[in-house]
């Protein structure tokens, strides 16, 4: 597989904790507390590249030191910062059914038949599943569907593309047009 230099979305800086400078972070390790063994993180921030130099776990975020960072104030300035790592210091999935949604931004999605519909432009999720959405480079129309096995069967990350199998049933409820 091809690796490249997309930046990856580790985690959120939130509310300072305490008067010693630390933070809380909202991370999207797999691990909360491995968010700081990536080194020194990229931020959203220009300029501002941040190093947790020790982490502990609360709940459901983590409560960091930052090196650098001492009081409160300087804490509660770093709010809303994102901290970002470089794709290819990431390793590379066990499982071929295993990848990093950054690395499917940018294939090509083809239904069943070969037909190319569109670019992978994202994958979301707010809270009830994974979306994919697809954007129509000639149209600039985009489309969401729902990232389920049913629904994108195949990812083909050395070839470039991913395959969409289009849901046609109509909602529970509804009758199909005739």
């Amino acid at each position: 597989m091809s690796r490249s230099n997309k930046s990856i979305l580790l985690g959120q800086i939130g509310a300072a904790h305490g008067i010693k400078g630390e933070v809380r972070i909202a991370t999207h390790t797999a691990e909360p507390e491995n968010i700081a063994g990536y080194g020194p993180l990229a931020t959203n921030r220009a300029g501002l590249t941040v190093t947790i130099t020790k982490v502990r776990r609360q709940k459901n975020v983590v409560i960091a030191t930052l090196e650098g960072v001492s009081d409160r104030d300087t804490a509660e300035r770093l709010n809303g910062v994102e901290l970002y790592v470089d794709r290819d210091r990431l390793p590379d999935p066990d499982d071929e059914d295993d990848f990093y949604h950054a690395d499917l931004i940018g294939l090509e999605a083809r239904i069943d038949n070969g037909t190319v519909i569109g670019t992978v432009a994202a994958i979301h999720n707010h809270g009830a599943g994974d979306i994919i959405e697809v954007r129509d480079e000639q149209s600039g129309d985009s489309f969401l569907y729902p990232f389920t096995k049913a629904v994108v069967p195949e990812i083909k990350l050395a070839d470039g593309y991913l395959t969409i199998v289009v849901p046609l049933d109509a909602p529970e409820g509804e009758e199909e047009p005739d």
